[in-house]
């Protein structure tokens, strides 16, 4: 009898720990209509190049047995630094067809129309309109910036860590991202259905360019 009790609650913290949703406590990223950058960005300041031998772009999703974690192996792109990051500004384009995820077939999957349609749209491509100071759960910005996306192109705000020295501009981010919003839909089987909030981490160390 005591072994049936240690199994089942065994069992149920088990479905619990595969049900959890990573993105549960992260800070959410709020969308809109896109917009136009502010003046001050129009400032041309010290260029810091953005490359995949200095910088992440990590994704976590989830469905309702577990997640997935992946990432993008291509993008490039630049920070404009204008003395304070309230004046600069950051571009990132992402190559779609670099997904990969923790698992072969779903990177597959991930390709196709259902998701990322990477043969429509083979990129993706952020660039930044305003940076505030201050931010969400302790962040030192906020950034936001004109994000398109499976077609899509919409504002989205979110919390940074952002940090500038002579040789390398260091931004850090993590939030979650509702992909119903750029149009990605896909809800998975019915008994095993894919969050729509999906969790995005930059760790971006762009170096001064020569």
């Amino acid at each position: 009898m005591r072994l049936g009790i240690a199994t089942t609650i065994l069992m149920g913290l088990m479905f619990v720990a595969a049900c959890n949703d990573p993105a549960a406590d992260q800070p959410k990223a709020t969308t809109g209509a896109a917009t136009q950058a502010s003046p001050q960005q129009n400032v041309g300041g010290t260029k810091y190049a953005i490359t995949t031998q200095n910088s992440k772009i990590d994704f976590v999703g989830s469905k309702v047995t577990g997640s997935h974690n992946g990432s993008f192996q291509k993008f490039s792109g630049e920070i404009d630094y204008a003395g304070a990051p309230e004046r600069s500004r950051v571009t990132v384009t992402i190559d779609t067809d670099s997904i990969t995820a923790d698992d072969a077939n779903l990177t597959k999957h991930l390709k196709t129309a259902d998701f990322f349609d990477v043969a429509k749209f083979p990129t993706a491509k952020f660039t930044s309109t305003e940076i505030r100071a201050g931010g969400q759960g302790g962040a030192t910005h906020t950034i936001v910036g004109n994000l398109t996306l499976h077609g899509v192109e919409k504002s989205i705000t979110f919390p940074a860590t952002i940090n500038v020295t002579p040789d390398v501009a260091n931004v850090n981010a993590s939030f979650s991202i509702n992909r119903k919003d750029f149009g990605i839909n896909y809800a998975g089987a019915q008994d095993n259905l894919i969050r729509d909030n999906v969790v995005l981490t930059l760790t971006l160390r762009a170096a001064k360019a020569s």
